[in-house]
């Protein structure tokens, strides 16, 4: 296992899909990708390292904006996490969906490993056809993992 590529959106459930992916790269010595999608609203509010989520929502603005200082506080978050496993890392950051997104990722990069966090949907994602790991999961190409809450 060469490339894992890890789903990053600022949350908790992405957090544990980092440690997760630092354990499986500390056995096959590869290479950690990290994407991150700031997606469409609405976002989960359970930051990450106890930090706030980074995509910030204007009303009545069609996209969302980064904050940069708490996007910086992320990575560097995410840069300790993994240097500690000294796990060799590339960022990527993009904006749109985060299925699509994703999925288009592990192409690029040749991911031999998706891994994604998940949460237990709410009601609003169950009806419009569930979560991002799902959508990851059922469209992907390549081999998914999905970090369950206290896995």
């Amino acid at each position: 296992m060469k490339t894992i590529l890890v789903g990053y959106d600022g949350t908790r459930s992405a957090e544990r899909a980092l440690t997760r992916a630092s354990e499986l790269d500390s056995a096959f010595g590869g290479k950690v990708v990290v994407i991150s999608v700031v997606a469409p609203p609405p976002v989960d509010t359970s930051g990450a390292f106890g930090l706030m989520p980074y995509s910030v929502y204007d009303a009545g603005q069609p996209d969302p904006r980064t904050d940069e200082a708490v996007w910086q506080q992320h990575r560097s978050e995410v840069e300790s996490l993994l240097g500690k496993a000294r796990v060799r890392l590339e960022f990527v950051g993009v904006v749109g969906e985060p299925v699509g997104e994703i999925v288009d990722a592990a192409d690029r990069v040749d991911a031999d490993l998706i891994v994604v966090g998940t949460r237990e949907p709410g009601l609003i994602e169950r009806l419009l056809g569930g979560s991002v790991s799902q959508g990851v999961a059922r469209h992907a190409s390549r081999d998914v993992l999905i970090v369950h809450p206290g896995a």
